[in-house]
This record gives C-alpha cells, sequence and structure tokens, in this order.
C-alpha cells in the first residue's frame, strides 16, 4: 500500500465555499437564474488599454522568460506609481514581480518562517494566508477579532499573543471580508510593536485602489521595514493574468530573488507586458470610474441587508465584500448559505471559510454584481427570510 499523503496536504482545509460554487453551477446549468455573491472577482472585464498591450506582446513574441524579479521597466513603473498615489520614493529595485499576490505572499513565508514557526493573523481573515505558512511548516496564531477593534490586528493585540515562536505578524488593509481598512497611527503602533520584538511586519495591500470616501495609507508610509504584498488583479481587474508583486526592505531581496528563480522562475511574460498599461491616465480613468461603482454598490447593499435584520457592526470602507452576522436568524451559516442557495439561487460565503472566531454565525457578500442584480437579489434574500425562519 502506498504511503499516505503529506501531513501538510492533509491540513490544509478546503474552501467551503467551493461546494456552494458546485452546486450554484448545477443550478445554472439546469436552467436556473443564479446571482452569484460568493467569489471575490470583480465582474468587470480587465480594462481595454490593458487587453491591447496584452495582445501586442503576443503579437510582438514576449513569451518567453523574464527575470525572476520582472521587467524592470514594470518595476519602474509601479515605483512611479507609489510616488504619484502615496508621496513614496520606493527603489524599484526593492519590487518583485510576482505570480499574483499569492506569489508575493508565498515567497514572504518561506523568506521569514521557518518550521514550527508562526505570524499573528487576526481571525477572521483571508483563508489563504495561514495555508501558505503551513506550507512552510509555519503556522498561524489566530487572534480572535471583532468590531470594537474594526476587526484588525492592534498594537495592543500583538503585545498580548505574541510568544516565544512568534516571529511575525500579518495585516491586511483593506480586509478580506471585512473591507475595514488600518489608518496611518494603527500601522504605525502595529509596526512599533512587532519591530519592538524583532519581529517583521507584512501587510497585505491587495484591495488597495478600492475604497471608498478616503484613500488607504500604505504601510511603506510609517514603515521602510516592512514587507508589501499587493496585486493586479483586484483595482486593476487582471484576475486571470496571475500577477502581483512584493515590495520588500533591500537586505532581503537577494534571498527573495532566489527564491523566485526557484519557486516559479518568472511572472508570466504577456502579463507584465500588458501591467504596463495599467499605469496609463486613460486607464487608472476606467479604473476610478469602476471605484466610484463599487462604492454606489456598498451604499444600496449595507443599507438594504442590515434593514433585513443582517448584523454589519462596521462600515466597510474598502475591497468589495460585507461580513454580516446572522445570529439574529438563528441556525448555521452554511445551512444559511445552503438554503438560500437552492431556494432563491442567491450564492454568498459561509464564515467558515474565514477562520473560527464566531465563523458559524456570518457570512460574507461580495458585492461583485451590478446594481439591478443586487437589488434582484436582496428581494430574493427578503423572500428566503420568510422561507427560513417560517
Amino acid at each position: 500500500m502506498a504511503q499516505p499523503y503529506s501531513a501538510r496536504s492533509r491540513a490544509i482545509e478546503p474552501f467551503h465555499v467551493m461546494a456552494l460554487l458546485a452546486r450554484a453551477n448545477e443550478l445554472q446549468a439546469a436552467g436556473h437564474d443564479v446571482i452569484h455573491l460568493e467569489i471575490g472577482e470583480p465582474d468587470f472585464t480587465t480594462a481595454a488599454p490593458i487587453v491591447a498591450a496584452g495582445q501586442a506582446a503576443l503579437a510582438d513574441g514576449h513569451t518567453r522568460y523574464t527575470a525572476a524579479r520582472g521587467l524592470p521597466a514594470l518595476r519602474e513603473a509601479i515605483a512611479g506609481f507609489y510616488g504619484q498615489r502615496y508621496g513614496l520614493s520606493i527603489d524599484p529595485e526593492r519590487i518583485l514581480i510576482t505570480p499574483g499576490g499569492s506569489g508575493a505572499l508565498l515567497l514572504a513565508s518561506s523568506l521569514l518562517v521557518d518550521p514550527g514557526k508562526h505570524w499573528l493573523l487576526a481571525d477572521p481573515g483571508y483563508p489563504c494566508n495561514r495555508h501558505f505558512l503551513r506550507l512552510v511548516e509555519g503556522g498561524a496564531q489566530l487572534v480572535p477579532v471583532g468590531p470594537e477593534v474594526n476587526y484588525q490586528l492592534t498594537a495592543d493585540l500583538v503585545e498580548r499573543h505574541w510568544d516565544a515562536d512568534t516571529v511575525g505578524a500579518l495585516v491586511a488593509s483593506p480586509a478580506n471580508p471585512t473591507g475595514t481598512v488600518l489608518d496611518r497611527e494603527a500601522l504605525a503602533g502595529l509596526s512599533q510593536a512587532v519591530h519592538a520584538r524583532q519581529g517583521h511586519l507584512v501587510v497585505d495591500e491587495i484591495y488597495h485602489g478600492l475604497t471608498y470616501g478616503m484613500d488607504a495609507p500604505s504601510v511603506l508610509e510609517v514603515d521602510n521595514d516592512a514587507f508589501v504584498l499587493n496585486s493586479f488583479s483586484k483595482y486593476f481587474g487582471m484576475t486571470g493574468w496571475r500577477l502581483g508583486w512584493l515590495v520588500a526592505p533591500p537586505d532581503a531581496v537577494a534571498d527573495l530573488e532566489k527564491l523566485a528563480q526557484n519557486l516559479y522562475i518568472s511572472a508570466p511574460s504577456m502579463a507584465q507586458h500588458a501591467a504596463l498599461a495599467c499605469f496609463q491616465p486613460e486607464t487608472l480613468a476606467i479604473l476610478e470610474e469602476r471605484r466610484g461603482e463599487f462604492a454606489r454598490r456598498r451604499d444600496y447593499l449595507l443599507p438594504a441587508l442590515r434593514a433585513l435584520g443582517f448584523g454589519i457592526a462596521v462600515e466597510p470602507q474598502g475591497a468589495f465584500y460585507l461580513y454580516a452576522d446572522i445570529s439574529a436568524f438563528g441556525g448555521d451559516a452554511f445551512a444559511f448559505c445552503r438554503h438560500f442557495l437552492e431556494t432563491e439561487h442567491v450564492a454568498f460565503t459561509p464564515g467558515l471559510d474565514f477562520g473560527r472566531h464566531l465563523a458559524g454565525h456570518h457570512v460574507r457578500f461580495a458585492y461583485t454584481q451590478s446594481l439591478p442584480r443586487l437589488e434582484q437579489a436582496v428581494e430574493r434574500i427578503a423572500r428566503g427570510l420568510r422561507s427560513w425562519q417560517g
């Protein structure tokens, strides 16, 4: 009999939402009109100038490997973007282009975490963060957070939960699934608390650009030694192109480059050439228009769900999610989601995918559908609540 598969593969949990998504696709294939509020992917296709740049790259034969750190022109463009958006002077040599934000997390966790060591992570949070840590034989110490701390780690929580095996903290701003943002003061406090313990601060800024009524500060405004994960997927709308980046302290770049060479050789060449168009004024104008549309969706869906009895204690300032407490309706989150999928053909995500803290009492809605579709979804949810409670 063959040996069992690795302990690490058994320890990594599947996405609960994937079972719901598979069922949603079955219903859709059978002719039902399913409204998808479960997947964290913008409904907009990639902006036309980016697509044109990608097509031109293919036509020009840019199909070979690039340097492991990525195209110099793209790293320079990203550095210029930090100057334009945040007033920061970032050396392009500190930027590594990665296959999605996931590639950036893979590099950071491989560099910073030895077997048996861990990072502090907010619970609820994006599940792949803890799974990547397990992949490198490290771990995640999940810290329960709620609306009283904006669903974020704080300097005080870092001080209380840090132990002998803690080597860093990972925070996300804006956060998935809650959409909350860390302001400059909170980032500075976290930086001070982590560095006072000789740890590393890693900040997921993948949803930067998708904030409403405010701009999220970058941790690099207060901590030049932080590691920053970012992506072309969300604000730039390039999910399927699989492209992200990592900003690292200068003394970490050589080791990160070595890891990149061995783990994936380079990020997709065509995607890198396409991404050069992201920073053109005409592209940014399209992206800002889309940000405004996401804001209008949030401003509709948030009060509509609250009026139905969903508990949303903190108004999300970014991303495109609402993390809602369903305690008023009883039951568990997975059964709740299953009910609305089967009876009303509205798909959303159970909190079980985002951690353990009160996860069975929460669900996440992604407002990645048009306003008319969101209005339809609210009508169906209102009807489904009557049958759920009846």
